[in-house]
């Protein structure tokens, strides 16, 4: 069956669904879509489809949902699966067979930055390493650019000049429309900035840190004393923030149990099941009865205490099936916290 978005996917959003990303001309959604562990290869995924054909229909299902519902961002990284590279092969063949015609509506990220092939030339943030990386996401995409290429993490043995220029040469051969970041803390990324302006370089236009509720380390001054959030702001930088959801656990998943088909379950994933504390179940569930009172799921409350910030492009959500993408974007058109939620979430979460 031939795919047809939905007609209404821009008109049926909200004023401030749309989001300038820093001081950019670039426009995200509130809520992007992550592309990583659940589009990888069958059977490797959280979900466990063991069947090819139900596993790829269920990542159709996800970008088709998406972006019926005006989601116009799919983030990737190279070593996306598993295996590393799967996630931009499965997306390709998406983008290709069902989103004909549609590229110019989407946002397309990729990124390079942790190890993708053995070496010394496999990881990092070398132009040896990052160029290759860019051309072989392209290929696995199918794409002739994309629209945001990122630096995935800092380098501490590469000079930034060196980095900085790779992007910039990708940017200007026009294999991707936009430079990122990814997880530099506060010095490093205006040294960064500082670096691209003093060389004439492309400047990043958008950086990409973990942050949620329970993981709020962009508020918190680095060993310069210096705040990402703040000097993202003073840079001009928009943020997209990945696991808003701290991997699943503001979510109503975890409120009682761990779940035997959770991520905390599972040796590949990155939560580990001792984090699922009794006093953090506590905590969620004071939260998720907040959320009640405002009519919302655990998971929209995060999403929403996510984006109150302005300096806040989008939150970069992951799924495993359309109905959470479905949920997660119903957050954004809820009322804004009040002074009075905001202060109850920060007394739950300090208890």
């Amino acid at each position: 069956m031939t795919y047809r978005p939905a007609h209404d996917r821009y008109h049926a959003r909200s004023d401030t669904w749309f989001r300038r990303c820093g001081t950019s001309g670039l426009m995200l959604p509130a809520v992007s879509l992550g592309c990583w562990h659940n589009f990888g290869a069958a059977g490797t995924d959280s979900v466990k489809h063991t069947d090819e054909a139900s596993m790829h229909e269920n990542c159709q299902q996800m970008l088709f949902t998406a972006f019926d519902l005006g989601v116009t961002h799919f983030d990737l990284a190279n070593n996306y699966g598993p295996p590393p590279g799967s996630a931009e092969e499965r997306v390709g063949k998406i983008l290709r067979e069902d989103f004909a015609g549609h590229r110019d509506e989407l946002i397309i990220s990729s990124k390079a930055g942790y190890r993708m092939w053995d070496g010394p030339y496999g990881e990092w943030g070398s132009r040896k390493y990052l160029i290759a990386s860019c051309d072989a996401s392209l290929q696995r995409l199918g794409l002739d650019y994309v629209d945001v290429f990122y630096s995935h993490r800092p380098d501490p043995d590469t000079p930034l000049e060196e980095t900085m220029g790779a992007l910039d040469q990708i940017v200007r051969s026009g294999k991707a429309l936009y430079a990122g970041i990814s997880s530099y803390s506060a010095a490093f990324t205006a040294t960064a900035m500082k670096v691209c302006r003093e060389n004439g370089l492309a400047v990043p236009i958008i950086h990409q840190p973990s942050y949620s509720m329970l993981d709020r380390w962009i508020e918190k001054p680095d060993d310069s004393g210096k705040h990402l959030i703040e000097t993202c702001g003073d840079e001009g930088l928009g943020m997209i923030v990945f696991c808003p959801l701290a991997q699943g656990l503001l979510t109503d998943k975890y409120l009682d149990a761990i779940p035997e088909d959770s991520r905390a379950k599972s040796e590949a994933g990155f939560l580990s099941e001792d984090r699922v504390t009794p006093e953090l179940q506590a905590r969620l569930r004071k939260l998720n009865d907040l959320a009640q009172q405002r009519d919302q799921s655990l998971a929209q409350l995060a999403l929403s205490w996510t984006l109150r910030d302005e300096r806040v492009t989008s939150a970069l959500i992951g799924a495993s099936r359309p109905s959470q993408v479905e949920d997660c974007v119903k957050a954004v058109a809820a009322s804004p916290l009040s002074d009075a939620e905001l202060a109850e979430i920060e007394t739950i979460l300090a208890a």
